[in-house]
């Protein structure tokens, strides 16, 4: 985490990017973003340490969530998203596997999802709120179920 914040400090940088941006240019920003969001796909053949794939109620298109863990205990996330998932959805998950990857598990756990609104504006979070926080709620399941299973090989 980054000192004096609850946030890893790759999140930090971005949080503090986007905050102080006039609405339009945090739009503009955002779409950019939007834009390499394929970025944050897997490798062909790549393997991981998680996959969760699925279509939930919530979202419009199926999200793939795919987590390794380091030797050092760090996670790097990759996201595939199907072609209906909204820009604001494809915004969120570039920004959130800069800003997450290479945090500990507990790291990503513990992060406050109070950032969003710095980051998309708070007229964006009332209109899409369920949008904003999909992504981030999804990184963290993984990362509790890639632990609890990781708990459950040590005891046997």
């Amino acid at each position: 985490m980054s000192e004096g914040t609850p946030y890893p400090a790759a999140l930090t940088e971005i949080i503090e990017l986007f905050e102080y941006l006039p609405d339009q240019e945090k739009r503009e920003m955002l779409i950019t973003y939007a834009d390499s969001a394929a970025k944050q796909e897997p490798a062909e053949g790549e393997t991981f340490d998680l996959e969760d794939v699925r279509k939930d109620e919530e979202c419009t298109d199926t999200v793939g969530v795919f987590l390794n863990e380091d030797g050092e205990n760090r996670v790097n996330y990759k996201i595939t998203l199907g072609p209906k998932v909204q820009t604001l959805t494809k915004a969120m998950t570039s920004i959130l596997c800069k800003g997450l990857n290479g945090s500990t598990i507990d790291e990503v756990l513990n992060i406050p999802a109070d950032f969003v609104p710095r980051i998309v504006g708070a007229e964006l979070v009332r209109l899409r709120s369920q949008t904003v926080y999909y992504v981030l709620s999804r990184m963290k399941a993984a990362a509790k179920v890639y632990r609890s299973r990781k708990d459950a090989a040590k005891e046997d």
